[in-house]
């Protein structure tokens, strides 16, 4: 797909998956059972520099450890929602909250239980490793797989044409 017309001006919310998204996917797991995740710092920059666009960028997962509220802290996110069974209630109240619409919003995931969250929202992403149905819901599939550049290769694509304040 070409990317000189996405993603459009209109989105002024970036929601996004962590776990195989922000994440490689991988859980790695000490002898003493502490779960331990790996991101990419270049996605962090990346969520960083649209964050200075003027875009909120919202988390949403399923999974609930400090892990994630301890590098959303890091990069300035403060809109983290964790224990999240249904993406796509907490898409909606996130929407509703803000008072934007569904054509304001990007979301970011990569396996089935963000379809229904992809539904909520008009602009869709997908990792280069998101399994086929999210993938064939994207409107824009990375080339970086998850956890390796993929959150800044759609930043980068945010961030084209839009000027820093």
């Amino acid at each position: 797909m070409s990317t000189s017309n996405w993603p459009p001006q209109s989105i002024k919310l970036f929601i996004l998956d962590v776990d195989g998204t922000l994440t490689d996917g991988g859980l790695y797991y000490g002898p003493d059972g502490l779960a331990l995740k790996r991101f990419d710092v270049r996605d962090g920059l990346g969520l960083v520099q649209v964050q200075k666009l003027g875009m909120e960028v919202v988390l949403v997962t399923a999974d609930e450890t400090p892990i994630v509220t301890a590098r959303a802290a890091r990069l300035g996110i403060r809109a983290v929602y964790m224990g999240c069974r249904d993406k796509a209630a907490v898409i909606r109240e996130v929407l509703a909250e803000r008072e934007l619409t569904p054509d304001q919003a990007l979301y970011m995931g990569d396996d089935v239980t963000d379809l229904p969250a992809m539904d909520q929202v008009t602009h869709r992403a997908a990792p280069a490793d998101a399994v086929p149905a999210v993938q064939n819901k994207a409107d824009y599939v990375t080339h970086a797989a998850a956890g390796h550049g993929a959150v800044r290769e759609v930043c980068d694509l945010i961030a084209a044409g839009r000027q820093i304040d």
